[in-house]
């Protein structure tokens, strides 16, 4: 073809990936995207997925020559690009040294890139450019609702093929959309990060969502699942539950990023505490009870409470820590708005390949809570509890005299033990009942087959 440089402008669009407007240059000239990136020298290849196909959030970085033949591909000057696109300028930093005036160009993962990538709405990229195409471009979790028409924008980075989900029959979404604004200038007011405080309640609500597949009482987070899945998310839950999770529990994390900047709010985690006559969070609190009817569940409050170890309880003993003087060098310990790593939540893409791993193994794709009666997870759960606190309290037995010293710990670490295996004989049944081969179970557990089968038939004779 004969090329005018410049003869159909092609305009970025705000937050646009540099890759995903090189593939929107290419479509307005009718040629192949591959075809056009001929025209830069590459030096590396581009990001595929697992199966294979083109990462959608593959993200490309471009030398000074490089962003110059991009600007004149699209007819668009430099510093507007520049403004328009997050990734603009690193290439500098990227590429090594190159022959003056040889366009270059080097793949990255737009998540490394410049942050969070998500599809664009289709229909807005048509009504400012005049075409329909695909936009790819980075957005927070916290600007993925296209208000205009009601549509979620999912993660770039996963390899499925939606890019949205309807939301006009969820305002709830669009509206929290519309209040975090407010929260963020709150928390700037307050001296925190913004992004820090939506990951704190994007952590402790992802949190809730595992949690939640066996509260009874959970009515409002179902009813938006099924409504993002086209009426109902039954057929493939699983799937759904990965897919749909961010949209579902949007307005919660929002009012729960609300409730921790409330000096109200915080005073009440203080009182709780015992204020200035310290002692254990109680199961009743008044923080984790107000904070249920806040996010509209009066019940969950007990729940949350008893969440030990979890994002909210150490959001919780920062901020007594703080309000007690007792915080100690910077880190994790002395931030109440630290994420921890084990803390974060996984991410689409990941839960997804966990997915499809488990339907290509024998035995799996199902869900734990689908396949073990609530009653014998409860259970299960509970000998745990009973084990972890009897070990707990171990720790204090160390003064008096040797012999009862002695006793009481090996008295103790026997109950315990009884504990520990009383709870994995069920698990390990659980897992035969629920379709995993009794061969790879007895693996897991170190013990020959035969042997585990003997036990767990002994078991089910004597009702364990």
């Amino acid at each position: 073809m004969t090329y005018h440089p410049g003869l159909l402008r092609t305009a970025p669009l705000q937050g646009e990936t540099t890759s995903s407007l090189i593939c929107r240059i290419a479509s307005r000239y009718g040629m192949e995207a591959k075809a056009l990136r001929s025209w830069w020298q590459w030096r590396n290849s581009q990001p595929v997925h697992d199966g294979g196909g083109g990462r959608a959030d593959a993200e490309v970085l471009l030398n000074a020559a490089g962003r110059q033949l991009l600007a004149s591909l699209c007819g668009v000057r430099e510093d507007v690009l520049a403004r328009a696109l997050p990734s603009w300028e690193q290439g500098d930093a990227k590429l090594p040294a190159e022959e003056e005036g040889v366009p270059a160009a080097v793949w990255r993962i737009g998540g490394a890139a410049a942050g969070p990538v998500a599809f664009g709405c289709r229909l807005c990229t048509a009504r400012r450019t005049g075409t329909v195409a695909r936009v790819v471009r980075y957005a927070p979790r916290w600007q993925r609702v296209c208000v205009r028409h009601g549509r979620w924008l999912l993660d770039a980075d996963a390899d499925q093929p939606l890019e949205y989900l309807d939301v006009l029959q969820l305002p709830e979404v669009s509206a929290a959309q519309r209040q975090w604004a407010g929260v963020a200038r709150r928390a700037v007011r307050a001296g925190v990060v913004p992004e820090r405080v939506f990951a704190l309640a994007y952590a402790v609500v992802a949190r809730w969502w595992e949690q939640a597949f066996g509260w009874e009482r959970e009515t409002v987070w179902p009813r938006r699942l099924h409504q993002v899945a086209g009426g109902d998310a039954g057929g493939d839950l699983e799937r759904w539950r990965i897919v749909g999770r961010d949209v579902v529990v949007f307005p919660e994390v929002v009012a729960v990023a609300d409730a921790l900047l409330d000096p109200g709010m915080v005073e009440l985690v203080w009182q709780d505490s015992g204020a200035g006559r310290p002692r254990a969070l109680p199961a009743d609190g008044m923080f984790c009870r107000r904070l249920g009817e806040r996010v509209g569940r009066g019940w969950l409050g007990p729940l949350a409470a008893i969440d030990y170890g979890g994002p909210l309880t150490s959001w919780m003993g920062g901020v007594i820590r703080q309000r007690r003087g007792a915080g100690g060098p910077p880190g994790y310990d002395s931030d109440p708005w630290w994420v921890r790593q084990e803390h974060q939540p996984a991410s689409m893409a990941g839960e997804l390949r966990v997915l499809g791993k488990e339907k290509k193994a024998p035995g799996a794709g199902t869900i734990w809570r689908t396949v073990v009666p609530p009653e014998q997870r409860a259970l299960i759960g509970s000998l745990i509890d009973s084990a972890e606190e009897q070990l707990v309290q171990l720790r204090g037995v160390q003064s008096g005299p040797t012999a009862e010293v002695a006793r009481q710990l090996l008295r103790g670490l026997g109950h315990s033990v009884g504990l520990v295996e009383a709870a994995w004989k069920r698990t390990a049944v659980a897992a035969v009942n629920g379709g995993v081969p009794l061969e790879e179970v007895a693996r897991w557990v170190d013990m020959p087959a035969a042997e585990l089968r003997s036990m767990l038939t002994a078991g089910k004779q004597d009702g364990g």
